[in-house]
């Protein structure tokens, strides 16, 4: 750090001139990203995605769907809108209300526009197609794609919001801190060059991931309030360091100590967002690929362009001082450690109550995929498609889609008769409300007489289309239509059982059941291995930095529990149905993402309150003496960061889109409890009951002055 430091000093005009290139071409890249942006993340390589893709190879079933709604519009207006439709190249068919009377309802009726594998990107087709409607009245588009798109939309939208609220708060905290206009902006600064660096790279990545419409949210979330809390410790460590030293002296100094505090907190984090790399889900790729660039952005800028501006402004860094910084507050912070101290027990009691209680309404907690209910009502898209399910009831079954295959093909007799065996068994199911097979179709019911049509000419010419819907090569497809919607329980247990059937033959199963019962799984088995990545790393990184065996048990539990109290809190909030929100699910990703950051972020506030509490306590304070010292000198920072943390991310519970509402006001919550309960008042109670037993470590002897 002495070499970084010399060297930053010495070179800092041309540190400063080549940030200022690199963030010239980095914001032309960012300005590309939220094109190139696909999907929700909601995306697992399993037999879901296998046999979608050959069933739109094989079997013609459409890659993408878009709904056309027509609410009250003349049948006249419907036939001229899909025309105008038609001039769409990439759609494959068009299936036609007009044509179709199952599609037409009431006033409500609707087209299905048919896409094939050959779309790269439906972002494109999505404009294409509201172009033709020209906001017409009554005439609207839904589907997958189309609510993709909107959420795409939504989340720049949020962004902005989420920035205009967010930052001027943190700029007045900022403020209260160090009291100067140049001071308070200049974080801000370092946070938005750091997002908007991080941006561009993700651009320039685009072409080698598919990246998720919500990193729009979460790269700035964690990028700002990362950039701006290591601007905070950096900037408060300098002026304590300048009131003796020189501007350079000053500088060096810092980057030598807080650096050093800002290079592992910037490891928590990255070894929370690195735990989420083994749970092969697309999104949690994304917000680890995503989160390490913000974070490694962050560092490097707080550690490099940071201190090089300090150096280029000198002591104007404190011009436009229009708040002065009251000098007894450290009195006020050593008041309140007294008090901790003399009443550990209390503390330690009210504080796990507090929790405790926050944390009942966990066992309520329902996880589930977000849908089109992630976003706001407000937009058409999801308007259309609650229309679409409660006039023509899409969506309240689900449609498994069974692919086998068959080394001998299926037109033997052994062939069909395990045809019909299959469909026998599926239709004994009581959940299966509906099985097509060639027999089904067909009106046929033995194999004997199938085969007996198909050697008639004339009859094995009407059933020939009938059997290449069901049958090509090796293939055999079934549709099987549950009385369960796809995202219910009963369906994903439904595809669990069948898929661990052995109906001696080769078989896959896909469709929406299938899709959430993978994603489900996969989170479920992997979050206990990307948990103890975190915990058994977390513990030996903090049992090697205070050589201590108790102090990282102890903060891993406090943080588990502040953790669990967030989540219930969570659950109280969105899925009660509190404060003016309506009642609803918590998003599957959030527990998991908010326990990967959080962990890694709070692990911060532990570092430097135990670390001062061992530079006492090493020096020959009591154990007591040294905790109350150490909370003293840094509550205030630790307030301040907490507080700019909760700022930035408390910001984007003012937004529409569902997910990244619970993220933020997850992570906010969760961080609000760890630096006020948790770090303040039961990390130093435990600290005081455990006395000298807080620094036991075995085969170690303590040296203190």
């Amino acid at each position: 750090m002495q070499c970084l430091s010399r060297f930053i000093t010495k070179y800092y005009k041309i540190i400063a001139t080549v940030w200022c290139a690199l963030f010239i071409i980095f914001a032309y890249f960012a300005i590309q990203l939220p094109g190139q942006l696909k999907g929700d993340g909601f995306k697992v390589n399993g037999d879901h995605q296998a046999v979608m893709n050959e069933l739109t190879e094989e079997f013609g079933l459409p890659a993408e769907t878009i709904f056309v709604v027509f609410d009250n519009v003349k049948d006249v207006d419907i036939k001229a809108t899909l025309q105008k439709i038609e001039e769409v190249k990439e759609i494959d068919s068009i299936q036609s209300p007009l044509k179709n009377s199952e599609l037409h309802k009431k006033n409500i009726s609707y087209a299905i526009l048919n896409f094939d594998n050959t779309i790269e990107d439906m972002a494109i087709v999505v404009p294409k197609i509201r172009d033709k409607i020209n906001n017409k009245q009554g005439i609207t588009i839904t589907g997958g794609s189309v609510i993709s798109s909107d959420l795409n939309t939504a989340s720049q939208k949020d962004l902005a919001n989420a920035e205009a609220i967010g930052l001027p708060i943190a700029v007045l905290v900022l403020l209260l801190a160090f009291g100067s206009v140049v001071a308070s902006i200049l974080p801000i600064v370092i946070g938005i060059i750091t997002v908007v660096s991080a941006f561009g790279i993700l651009s320039m990545l685009s072409g080698q991931f598919d990246l998720s419409i919500f990193i729009m949210n979460i790269i700035p979330m964690l990028g700002l309030a990362l950039s701006i809390d290591f601007a905070l410790l950096f900037i408060n460590r300098y002026r304590e360091e300048r009131l003796h030293s020189t501007i350079q002296q000053a500088v060096q100094t810092t980057i030598q100590t807080a650096g050093r505090s800002i290079i592992f907190s910037a490891f928590c984090v990255m070894i929370g967002l690195g735990a989420m790399i083994v749970i092969q889900v697309e999104i949690f790729h994304n917000i680890a690929l995503g989160g390490t660039i913000a974070v490694f952005l962050a560092v490097v800028a707080s550690l490099t362009l940071l201190p090089a501006s300090i150096l280029l402004l000198g002591d104007r860094l404190n011009k436009w001082t229009i708040i002065r910084v009251k000098p007894n507050s450290e009195s006020r912070w050593r008041n309140f450690a007294t008090l901790v101290m003399k009443r550990p027990v209390t503390i330690a009691i009210i504080s796990l109550i507090i929790l405790g209680i926050g944390i009942v309404p966990v066992k309520d907690m329902k996880l589930t995929i977000p849908t089109m209910d992630a976003l706001p009502t407000s937009y058409d898209s999801r308007t259309s498609f609650e229309k679409l399910q409660k006039e023509f009831n899409l969506g309240k079954n689900s449609t498994v889609y069974l692919l086998a295959e068959r080394e001998d093909g299926w037109d033997s007799k052994a062939g069909l008769n395990a045809i019909l065996k299959l469909q026998k068994a599926l239709q004994n199911d009581d959940l299966v409300l509906d099985v097509k097979t060639i027999f089904t179709e067909s009106k046929i019911n033995r194999v004997e007489d199938w085969q007996q049509s198909m050697e008639n000419l004339s009859a094995s010419e009407q059933l020939k289309p009938l059997k290449e819907t069901f049958i090509h090569d090796k293939q055999l497809f079934i549709p099987i239509t549950l009385d369960a919607k796809g995202a219910s329980t009963k369906a994903q247990d439904w595809v669990r059982k069948w898929s661990d059937k052995d109906l001696n033959m080769n078989f896959k199963l896909g469709g929406e059941a299938k899709f959430n019962q993978e994603i489900f799984d996969e989170i479920s088995n992997k979050i206990v291995i990307a948990l103890s990545i975190i915990i058994i790393s977390t513990f030996f990184i903090l049992m090697l930095a205070f050589r201590s065996v108790l102090i990282p048990i102890k903060a891993i539990l406090m943080n588990i529990i502040g953790l669990s109290s967030a989540f219930g809190i969570l659950v109280y909030i969105f899925q009660y149905g509190s404060f003016g929100i309506e009642e609803g699910t918590i998003v599957l990703i959030i527990p998991v993402i908010t326990f990967c950051l959080v962990f890694g972020l709070s692990m911060d506030y532990e570092v430097f309150l135990i670390s001062r509490i061992q530079e006492e306590y090493e020096k020959g304070a009591s154990n007591t003496r040294a905790t109350i010292d150490g909370l003293t000198s840094t509550s205030k920072i630790i307030t301040s960061a907490a507080l700019i943390m909760i700022v930035i991310t408390g910001a984007f519970a003012f937004t529409d889109v569902m997910p990244v509402k619970q993220i933020g006001v997850g992570i906010a919550i969760a961080i609000a409890i760890d630096a006020t309960i948790i770090r303040l008042m039961l990390v130093p109670s435990l600290m005081k009951l455990l006395g000298d037993w807080n620094w036991w470590m075995p085969f170690q002897k303590k040296n203190r002055k």
